[in-house]
């Protein structure tokens, strides 16, 4: 009999199939992008909002659905499915309420209706979702619970599955992602916060970007005049490959391993080693406009104005959990980094550059904490129980980032450095002038202790699979379109095609690369109003 660890992941979802006697992980699979139209959690809940929590679902339970068919075996032999996510997406999966999740105004979700919305475990029969997509007749689904509904089963991962909620020192914790979820503890209490860091901290947004899967780069170190390229196995090892000439791309030393593009933490590395090595001199300015890591594997400036968004973003959240809590820099022992960048990235490059605090005076480095979670409760379902007690203990206090004056003071100084350039003791100036406490010198000789080598530690004897393609086509009848090209030119994915089929025009998107509801370039570009990306329909090839 089997089971399956599901991790709902912002940028693309993580699975594992499971032989419920041996305890063994036998197989992994991965998407590449997330199925729902979109870069982040928000867009996928604008989207969910503005065209109907239905699509939404089915889109995710048809992804999910290929994932399992990719492990092959029985559906009537598996028994147990475990999923963890963030509130968004376990609620999406479920098809439950999320408008809560959308509006945080009190008397706004009055008037909706949706207030004291509850998330708590779940265990029920996978018939009451799956039915009409995947017969799994003897499979029960376990949800755990969210511990607020800001703060869901991915958040309470990421203290649980590391040393976080045992700490007794003042100790910070990050799951690096689309949305980074961080949690503060400082004695029993614990404060949450998230970034919505954008997707180029996991490589997407990014000209050669990708998620963590093989043959990304996921390292760069300098040898020289030249820069030493570490790229992800078929194993989502990370081995050391090519050595290259970063300003010509000439190579200098060959590899069996070919890069197929970068994720978040080869694009951290590279800009990091480029500051540290003179390459750059003023942010974001590259010489000649970019950097070479492999053939048609280019970094450019407008790539190190997206990652520095993305980090500027994080490190102002997290400036911001010490200021309001009232903990002094240098009062932090503990840093805790979970995810695909906790897992790849070099810790003293991202001190470098702010994405793990340069004052804390211990980093320790886990993988996939989601999945981790997830695998756990498929093992044991009693399991579940335990993790409800934790989730009730867990007194937190959640921080709204886009609420906090101090967290708008913090990013337009983080802005400021990483789109123009603004030197360190100007940003210091800038804080001084708003009250808040200067950047604190660098802790020399931080304990750095990395518990995993690669984002999932066990992928299992038969290997990863990454799902390509999930063939998930949006439809939206046109019928005032004059088939001009404009939204398919315009499109900044090559995700959208209008098409005349049986005597009616139609536009197609697909699902899985359109940027969704925070582009809406094509409906921009229209000339005669003929699509407008609410009333459509799903299908799948």
């Amino acid at each position: 009999m089997y089971g399956i660890a599901i991790d709902l992941g912002t940028s693309g979802f993580r699975a594992q199939l499971i032989d419920l006697d041996t305890k063994d992980v036998l197989k992994t699979a991965i998407t590449m992008r997330h199925p729902l139209p979109g870069g982040n959690v928000m867009d996928h809940l604008d989207f969910s909002i503005q065209v109907g929590p239905e699509i939404s679902h089915e889109i995710m339970m048809d992804t999910v659905k290929k994932i399992i068919e990719r492990f092959d075996v029985d559906p009537a032999d598996i028994q147990r499915i475990a999923i963890c996510g963030n509130p968004i997406q376990l609620s999406i999966f479920q098809n439950i309420e999320l408008r809560d999740l959308a509006y945080a105004g009190k008397n706004k979700q009055k008037k909706l209706g949706v207030e004291n919305v509850v998330r708590d475990a779940r265990v029920f029969n996978a018939s009451e979702i799956f039915e009409g997509v995947i017969s799994l007749p003897n499979c029960e689904i376990i949800v755990p619970p969210a511990i607020k509904h800001e703060i869901g089963a991915d958040a309470l991962a990421m203290m649980i599955e590391t040393d976080f909620y045992e700490q007794e020192k003042p100790s910070l914790v990050t799951d690096y992602g689309t949305n980074a979820e961080m949690a503060l503890k400082i004695g029993d209490k614990i404060i949450t916060g998230s970034a919505a860091a954008g997707p180029a901290i996991e490589g997407q947004g990014i000209s050669c970007g990708m998620l963590a899967s093989p043959g990304a780069i996921s390292d760069v170190n300098p040898e020289g005049d030249y820069w030493r390229i570490t790229i992800l196995d078929e194993d989502m090892s990370p081995r050391k490959a090519h050595l290259i000439d970063p300003a010509t791309g000439d190579i200098k030393e060959a590899s069996d391993l070919i890069a197929k593009g970068i994720t978040g933490t080869g694009v951290i590395a590279a800009i990091s080693v480029a500051l540290d090595t003179g390459v750059i001199t003023k942010l974001p300015n590259l010489p000649n406009g970019k950097v070479i890591l492999a053939d048609g594997v280019e970094i450019y400036d407008r790539d190190i104005e997206e990652a520095g968004k993305a980090i500027g973003a994080i490190r102002a959240a997290h400036l911001t959990l010490l200021v309001e809590a009232g903990l002094a820099y240098d009062d932090l022992d503990y840093m805790y980094m979970a995810g695909a960048t906790g897992a790849y990235i070099d810790a003293e490059k991202a001190r470098i550059l702010g994405s793990c605090p340069n004052f804390s005076k211990s980093i320790v480095q886990f993988g996939n904490t989601s999945i981790s979670l997830a695998r756990e409760l498929v093992f044991d379902g009693g399991r579940l129980e335990e993790v409800k007690e934790v989730a009730n203990r867990i007194k937190a206090d959640h921080l709204m980032m886009a609420e906090s004056k101090t967290f708008s003071n913090f990013y337009v100084c983080e802005l400021s450095y990483w789109t123009q350039g603004m030197p360190i003791e100007t940003y210091n100036q800038m804080l001084e002038m708003y009250g808040l406490p200067r950047l604190p010198e660098p802790y020399n000789d931080p304990v750095i202790e990395k518990r995993v080598i690669k984002d999932i530690d066990e992928v299992g004897k038969e290997g990863l699979e990454v799902v390509r393609n999930l063939g998930i086509v949006i439809e939206e009848e046109a019928p005032d379109c004059i088939l001009c090209r404009k939204c398919e030119k315009e499109c900044p994915e090559d995700a959208i095609i209008a098409l005349e089929e049986n005597g009616k025009k139609y536009v197609h998107y697909d699902s899985e690369k359109c940027l969704g509801t925070s582009c809406h370039r094509c409906i921009a570009i229209c000339p005669v109003d003929a699509i407008h990306y609410i009333d459509i329909d799903i299908k799948t090839t």
